[in-house]
Order: C-alpha cells, then structure tokens, then sequence
C-alpha cells in the first residue's frame, strides 16, 4: 500500500523537477509511516533529508495531498545502508520493471552477485546505482541508460566527452556492466584507444593474425580516451574499418574523450562525421549539489555520517574535478580513522591544502585579469582598454565572468577593474559567458584552463 502511494506521488514530482534533481534528491526514498497528523519518509542520507527539508518540504506535501494524504507535518528519517538496499530489492519491484523501456526510468535495483566475461576489462564497481547524477551529467546518464536499454539501437555511436575526472569512465562502463548484467553472454569489449593503437601496431610488427576480427565480433565496443588516436593514419584507418562493420552490424559503439569530434585534433574527416552519427553529449564540471551529493554517498559507502558543514566545505573548496574531491574526502577518513575520532569540518579545513590549493589566499583581480590576457596572448592594457576587436572583447567577458565567480565582485566593481564606467556591461558580459559555458565547449574548455592556472 505505502509503496503504490510513493510510486504515485515519486511519478507527479519526476514531471515537475529536472531528471538530475529528481535521480539525486527523490530516486532512493520510500514512504515509511503516514497519519493525520503526520508522514514518515525515509532518505538514504543526511544531505538528503536537508535538501527535501528546506527545498522540496512544501512541494512535496502538496503532491502528497493531491493524492489524498493531507498532513500536517513531514519527517525525514535515514535508513540504514543495509535497510535501504534491501528496501529497494524488495518494495516497488513492479513499477520499476513496468517503466524499463522509459529513457527517464529508474534503473533496476542491484543484484548481489555481477556477471563476469573474459572478453571485458570492466570495473565491476562502475555502474549506474554508483552513479551521481546531476544538473552536469543527467543528459549523458540518460542517454548512456537508453544505450545500455537497447544497444545498437538507441545513439549508435554515444559519443561522450567531457574534462579529467568527470565521470565519464564511470559511464562508459556503466553501460557495458548493464548489457552484461541483462544479457550474461553478452560479448563486451573494454579498451583504451590506446590499447587499441598498442594492438594494432603489434599485429602489424609480429605479423599477428585475428586482429580485424578481435574487435569486429564483439556485440558492443566501448573505447575510451579517444583523443590519442588523433595523428596516427594507419590506426585510423583501422578504427574506421572496425567501426564500419560494427555499425553495419546494428552492433553498440560507444566512444569517451577529452573532446567533440570536432575538436580532436588530425582526427580523420571520415571518422569524425562517423563519430557525430549517433550522439555526441558532453559532461560538464559538477555544479555544487552534485559535488555535495558526491562526498555524502562516498562517505556513506564508507559507513561515515559527515556533518553538512564538512560536506559543503569540501564541494565548495575543490570545484573542477572528482578524483580530487574523491581524494580529499579519503584522505579526511583515514585521518580521522587512523586517530579513532570523528571527521568534522575542522579537521577537513587542516588538510584540505595538503590535497590542493584550492584558493590562493591573496588572489586578486589583477592576477585574474593577468592571467585571462596570457591565456588569450594578448596584452593587459587591451584588454582593460577600450578595443571592440572580436578578440580582445571575449577575453574581456571572460575577466569578467571570472572576476564575478571566483572573487564575487559586485558589479560595479568588476566594471571598475576593466575600466568601465557603465557596470551594466559586466551584467551582459557575466551573462553572455555563463550560457556560453553551457553551450560551447571551446568557451567551456578556455575557463577551465584559466581557473586550473589560477589555482595551480
């Protein structure tokens, strides 16, 4: 009964929240207790129930008495890791099977065991329910789950790419482990491209036979790091005959890299409108949500419960990659454990500048500005000037976005540092740039090398 009601009221909020906010904050939560005066909800962590606390606590009482639950209050209760994993092996089971087809489904729940093929390198660790999906990612991690559904089928190729350390790795497997787990005899091929360049040169210098036919037997070929395959011809070549037959053969080709297609460089014209045939979708840096729902599940995993002040010290102080959010959070542990006492934010703050530097202490305008003006090569009194060249007003809006990002500057004080007299040009620029990021990779791919100079 408890579980057909939440089902109801989940599908209601799934339509009116985005599918990234929807996997993160509702996806693992079940309706425990209800009565006139109050509802018992259970969440899988402490964050969790903070966020649906203050952020979703009235839209959710709304929907629940859209569906004939009117209460006076909610209570967010969290679930052991043990009961919410047999919980969601165990309750609502139905429902998830009925929506399997669904782009925007629930994946099924995990099984104990997980199926092995010699054929594949795959992590058994990668897999969607190990996943954290965000505003930043939940475009590839549907269309990776639409894949996974129906390979060779849906986006054939899924062209993935996206910085170091965004979870594209994590994806790419995600997908191979879902076809095994669904289909044991599957034949799923792991590799690196430049494995597959490793290989290929060997055949060729040891006149090995069976090469061609290695990779163009197999039902669903996922190649990460493609961008180390530009520049070398014959590889090319190669790839470009195995893709073919795949393809041909309504066989999954699923492809990572750092870049689009287009921005790979002496990548070969014939693989790169290969490549852009199916779909090509890039992940983004996570967004602070995500970085904060990324440490409270790694904690979790590791049977620690952190204060919400630890969690968002650590989103907040590493920003650009999740190995090293990863890497500060388990450095924090087993500091914590080695010395048998609790991991707060005190602890997190002496340590996190062992890990990186994530700010500098005295960093200013001027070094935000210096630095946007060598990245862009060109000089800083332009770029503080009053120059309308296309090439010196980007860089311009670039300053400014980060000056607004990474100092917080008011307005008039960004327009200030830039010698601007009218502050409604830092707006339109702070702006202009922001839904750049979103938009074009290039724009992406420039502030991210800035920031990774600012704070290296």
């Amino acid at each position: 009964m408890h579980s057909a009601l939440w089902q109801s009221v989940l599908g209601e909020i799934e339509l009116s929240v985005s599918h990234g906010n929807f996997e993160t904050w509702f996806k693992n939560t079940e309706l425990l207790h209800y009565s006139n005066n109050e509802v018992v909800i259970g969440v899988i962590n402490v964050f969790t129930r903070t966020q649906l606390e203050k952020k979703y606590n009235s839209q959710i009482k709304q929907v629940l008495k859209n569906n004939g639950i009117a209460v006076k209050a909610i209570r967010y209760e969290v679930l052991s890791t043990k009961k919410s994993v047999i919980s969601r092996e165990t309750t609502g089971q139905s429902e998830r099977d009925s929506r399997v087809d669904d782009l925007l489904s629930t994946p099924a729940a995990r099984t104990t065991t997980t199926a092995k093929t010699p054929a594949t390198t795959l992590n058994p660790r990668y897999t969607f329910e190990t996943f954290i999906v965000g505003s930043s990612n939940d475009l590839a991690y549907t269309a990776c789950q639409a894949v996974a559904a129906m390979p060779g089928i849906k986006y054939n190729p899924l062209f993935i790419y996206g910085g170091v350390g965004l979870g594209k790795t994590h994806l790419l497997q995600a997908v191979g482990n879902e076809i095994i787990k669904k289909n044991p005899g599957a034949k799923v091929a792991y590799l690196s491209s430049e494995t597959f360049v490793k290989e290929f040169l060997e055949s060729i210098r040891f006149k090995k036979t069976g090469f061609s036919d290695k990779y163009r037997n197999v039902d669903v070929l996922i190649v990460d790091d493609m961008q180390f395959i530009a520049g070398k011809e014959k590889t090319q070549e190669e790839f470009f005959h195995t893709f073919n037959a795949l393809h041909q053969a309504n066989k999954a080709i699923i492809i990572g890299s750092d870049k689009p297609p287009r921005s790979i460089p002496t990548l070969t014209e014939r693989l790169r409108s290969r490549f852009e045939w199916g779909m090509a979708i890039d992940i983004q840096m996570p967004d602070f949500e995500t970085r904060c729902a990324i440490v409270e599940t790694k904690a979790s995993q590791s049977g620690i419960t952190l204060g919400r002040e630890t969690v968002e010290y650590l989103a907040k102080n590493i920003k650009t990659n999740i190995r090293e959010l990863e890497g500060a959070l388990n450095q924090l542990l087993a500091y914590a454990e080695m010395r048998g006492i609790t991991p707060d934010i005190s602890i997190a703050e002496g340590l996190i500048g062992n890990v990186r530097h994530s700010r500098p202490q005295h960093l200013t305008p001027k070094q935000i500005i210096d630095k946007t003006a060598r990245h862009f090569q060109i000089d800083m009194k332009d770029i503080c000037g009053n120059k309308r060249d296309k090439h010196i007003v980007v860089p311009r809006q670039v300053a400014m976005y980060l000056l607004r990002s990474e100092l917080h500057l008011s307005f008039p004080r960004i327009a200030n540092e830039l010698g601007r007299k009218d502050h409604t040009t830092a707006i339109h620029s702070v702006e202009k740039i922001e839904k750049s990021i979103k938009l074009d990779f290039l724009i992406r791919e420039q502030v991210a090398e800035i920031r990774e100079k600012l704070y290296a």
